[in-house]
């Protein structure tokens, strides 16, 4: 039996496992530009520090599930942690490319298991009425721990080097890692020894094409590039015989188990995470760009301004996590999409004329809209869902959730540059002297086209307002796609009041 007094450390060393490896998914970025200079690479190719993390951890994911049924959650949680925090250490000893990149395929094949691990495992050792407490906790680190990394990188680089962003992985990493062998006893005996390697190898290959075809796709000019469809080709071919061969194989020896998809709550829970990482990345990936860019705002500003919205979501998903089981399911997720909803539709309504507040303020509410959907969401894609089936469940739902975050970020970086430049081209149309606005003599004056200094602001003035119609115009899209997707709320089925259930003996404590 489970003693209660164990079940806070299970948690902690689980919210510090999970933590770490969410906040590596950002907390790189803001550094490459100084990795690029001690590396000597160029901006293609230090590129691939992000890309071979996103791509090897994509592939690994659906790995999950198998690895818990052959060797076990604690054996599996702690050669993760493990291999994540070795692999860390690696990075920040990298000298040149090619060892980085390298350290960091060994960062997302490791990591990959930590957060769906984390899910299943918090959802194993709590009974049926503290499962929604405990989805709570661990949102706060699947979604507190990108919105930190950035703001946490920059302040690590500035003050240190870049080394020890990926330095400050190893104390956190030996921490969770021995909690995770004091406090879990190993499953007794596995329960599935076949792998299915040709389910596995064309499932990871369409992933693996996916994730290069998003992250590149817009440096290589999309369909434009032989690369782009060579990725395409290889996507359509092994999803193809990835479905094919999982529908005509028996789910016992199949890699993915296909019966999941029987499964109504968790099918729709699926469709609306993958929305929720659409949204939730885009909108990272979009803010502090557009205020460092346009506002000039400076990096620990452009932090200061966009943190409270990562404590509006900590703050929501406490609360949704005390209301699970009182308030039905689909009514706090019917609020947290409107109030995102909300958020960007005051997004799209920026200027160039913007105070901090008008970028907290739809921030914390962004926040809390997503806080009080990722909590409830992930009670009710798993409340119909049984114990044994949870593994392939939570690295299904981890996967398609990266997915959705790749599609959102490559989809509004995309249309950010296109839309710049079909704004541009519509604005410069309108730049004739027959503008009121030429006849004011200061207008004339500061952007005379006779000067190379005049008509340098006036093409400066110009992308500068181009640049924020584009933006304007990718946030009416996130708002547009989270309406979209609130009829699906009816497909959701609240799931039935029932005697709470015996923890299941996935992983149970000394």
């Amino acid at each position: 039996m489970i003693r209660p007094l164990n079940r806070p450390m299970i948690t902690l060393s689980i919210m510090l496992a999970t933590i770490m490896q969410t906040l590596d998914s950002t907390i790189a970025n803001v550094a490459l530009p100084h990795m690029q200079g001690t590396l000597s690479a160029s901006q293609d190719q230090i590129a691939w520090v992000l890309t071979a993390y996103i791509v090897a951890a994509a592939i690994a994911t659906p790995l999950t599930g198998w690895m818990v049924d052959r060797f076990g959650q604690k054996n599996v949680f702690l050669a993760s942690i493990g291999g994540f925090t070795l692999a860390s250490m690696l990075c920040g000893m990298s000298n040149t490319l090619s060892e980085i990149v390298a350290a960091r395929l060994l960062q997302g094949v490791f990591g990959a298991a930590l957060v769906p691990l984390s899910q299943v495992v918090l959802l194993d050792i709590n009974p049926k009425e503290k499962q929604g407490s405990a989805m709570a906790i661990w949102g706060v680190g699947v979604m507190v721990g990108p919105i930190l990394g950035p703001t946490l990188g920059g302040w690590l680089t500035d003050s240190y080097n870049w080394r020890w962003v990926f330095f400050i992985n190893v104390p956190i990493g030996l921490l969770a890692a021995y909690g995770m062998w004091r406090y879990i006893r190993p499953v007794p005996g596995p329960r599935r020894q076949r792998f299915d390697v040709f389910g596995f190898a064309t499932l990871s290959l369409s992933v693996g094409a996916l994730q290069l075809l998003l992250d590149r796709g817009q440096q290589n000019d999309w369909f434009s590039s032989t690369e782009t469809w060579i990725e395409v080709i290889a996507l359509i071919v092994m999803a193809t015989y990835f479905t094919a061969h999982t529908l005509l194989t028996p789910a016992d020896k199949s890699f993915v188990d296909f019966r999941l998809f029987k499964n109504q709550n968790f099918v729709t829970g699926v469709m609306f995470i993958f929305i929720v990482g659409l949204v939730l990345y885009a909108t990272r990936a979009l803010i502090p760009t557009m205020l460092e860019t346009l506002l000039d705002y400076p990096v620990a500003t452009t932090g200061l301004v966009t943190a409270p919205s990562g404590v509006g979501t900590m703050f929501s998903m406490l609360i949704a996590g005390r209301l699970i089981g009182r308030v039905d399911l689909r009514l706090m997720l019917f609020a947290g999409f409107t109030l995102t909803a909300l958020s960007l539709w005051q997004m799209a309504h920026y200027s160039l004329d913007l105070s901090s507040g008008d970028i907290i303020w739809p921030g914390v509410i962004q926040g809390i809209g997503l806080g009080l959907v990722f909590v409830p969401l992930s009670a009710a894609t798993f409340a119909t869902l049984s114990p044994e089936m949870r593994a392939q469940g939570t690295a299904l739902f981890s996967l398609v959730r990266n997915i959705g975050s790749s599609i959102g970020i490559s989809l509004v970086q995309t249309m950010l540059v296109r839309n710049t430049v079909i704004a541009h081209a519509a604005l410069t149309e309108r730049l004739t002297y027959a503008n009121p606005a030429w006849q004011n003599p200061a207008v004339a004056r500061a952007y005379d086209l006779g000067t190379l200094g005049g008509a340098a602001f006036l093409d400066s003035t110009v992308t500068q307002q181009a640049a924020m119609m584009a933006y304007i115009d990718d946030f009416w899209l996130m708002l547009f796609l989270t309406l979209a997707v609130i009829p699906l709320l009816l497909f959701i089925r609240p799931p039935g009041r029932q005697t709470p259930a015996a923890v299941d003996t996935h992983a149970v404590v000394e």
